[in-house]
């Protein structure tokens, strides 16, 4: 797609009986992701239906309304707020005289213009092929439209390239090339996964919706590290980061643990997209603990919780301890009340840092819960052992006598295994 900057699109959206507040929030959403593809929104569109028209999305009458709108303005774009079918855009661009994308169209570019890395330029393009390929039996026409010259899946194939060589066969090999680089990558984090589990390394995963400010709660809680820490990338707009970042954090109580960071999930997110991204993701579905983070100043921010819980339970990670992070409270001016629904949660500001060492103690007692108490009497011939306690475990009481270093000490199942032999009855004193 050849998306200029400040192009003109009007947005069609049908709504089959969903409530007006989750409908007008799905359309601003869709506004900011057309704004995101540097598409200026001019007019909106919007037809109650008890279903999609199968043939032209909305109602003739509608089509024709539409019309004398495009004829009105100056914009060469129609953007649909669902996924369409290829003869529904077929029959849309043959009557409006316009190009016309869905929402799922919208989506891949985004995040097209987002891949940096490696590995995501390679699962938006899987996701990118497997939306095309049904649509390559020429009723898509938009598909050999010229695009621009990035970086990412969508970009860079002109008319003829995209009429003749991409087709049914080129695509389908293409998908099966793709997914077999993203077997490789994926067999290498499996590999990584399963070293940080024979070291005993805790996980906690942050996910949430969209801009609903993960990495700046990532960035916030790396302040309270006392280790070496590398910010990540965060920014007030819709996937802003794509890939995936773990921080090493160690607490002032010398417990140590990973924070990942997800890509941000959006209501009516492209099966293709969870389905391409499923090799990266899997990483929420291996922690010991998701902080679900929250845009509480959102005033639909209990349907944002329903989406990415849905995703979550796509992904086998519903089962999952879970922290409810209210996060941006800065925002509400009248303060922020969490529902009883959520049992275990907290609010935060991470942009103020509000509350982040609550939620640091929270994250503590979740991931650290099962520690072994012990009390350990080491020889100085074993300081190996003494360095790997005083690095790894939780030190409450430390004696230094004649013979040894006496401790009381909770330690990991794997450190557990390793200093167990030198416990000794707590009423000993020699």
């Amino acid at each position: 797609m050849k998306v200029m900057i400040m192009d003109k699109a009007m947005i069609i959206a049908v709504n089959t009986g969903k409530p007006a507040n989750e409908f007008n929030e799905e359309l601003s959403e869709l506004i900011k992701l057309c704004e995101a593809c540097e598409i200026e929104v001019l007019d909106t569109l919007t037809q109650n239906l008890s279903r999609i028209n199968p043939n032209t999305y909305i109602g003739s009458g509608k089509v024709q309304e539409m019309k004398l709108l495009l004829e009105s303005e100056e914009c060469g774009i129609v953007v649909v707020n669902d996924e369409l079918s290829p003869l529904q855009v077929s029959n849309l661009e043959k009557e409006l005289g316009v190009d016309v994308f869905d929402r799922t169209y919208i989506i891949l570019e985004i995040f097209s213009r987002r891949a940096r890395t490696k590995e995501a330029k390679l699962q938006v393009q899987l996701a990118s092929n497997i939306y095309q390929l049904p649509r390559l039996v020429g009723a898509h026409k938009h598909l050999s439209r010229q695009r621009g010259t990035g970086s990412g899946a969508l970009h860079g194939r002109g008319g003829g390239e995209m009429k003749l060589e991409l087709d049914r066969r080129l695509i389908s090999k293409q998908i099966n090339d793709i997914k077999a680089e993203l077997k490789e990558l994926k067999n290498l984090r499996k590999t990584q996964r399963k070293l940080r589990k024979k070291q005993g390394m805790k996980v906690a995963s942050l996910v949430g919706y969209t801009n609903s400010g993960k990495s700046s709660t990532l960035n916030a809680l790396l302040s309270y590290s006392i280790s070496k820490r590398k910010e990540v990338y965060e920014k007030d707009m819709l996937f802003a980061t794509l890939e995936t970042s773990t921080r090493l954090v160690k607490t002032e109580n010398n417990l140590s643990f990973l924070l990942t960071d997800t890509v941000g999930f959006v209501n009516k997110l492209p099966h293709q997209l969870v389905e391409a991204f499923k090799s990266t993701l899997e990483e929420i579905s291996e922690a010991d603990l998701i902080l679900h983070i929250i845009d509480s100043s959102n005033q639909n921010y209990e349907k944002q919780i329903e989406v990415t819980n849905r995703v979550l339970k796509e992904l086998n990670a519903d089962k999952i301890p879970m922290i409810y992070v209210f996060n941006k409270i800065d925002l509400l001016e009248d303060g922020f009340f969490i529902p009883p629904l959520y049992e275990k949660a907290i609010k935060i500001s991470a942009k103020n840092g509000d509350n982040l060492d609550l939620l640091l103690t929270m994250i503590e007692d979740e991931l650290f819960q099962d520690y072994r108490l012990l009390y350990l009497k080491l020889p100085f011939s074993r300081i190996d052992l003494y360095s790997k306690i005083k690095e790894n475990a939780i030190i409450e009481e430390e004696l230094i006598e004649e013979d040894g270093y006496l401790l009381k000490t909770k330690v990991s199942d794997h450190l557990y295994e390793l200093v167990h032999k030198y416990h000794i009855n707590k009423d000993r004193k020699n």
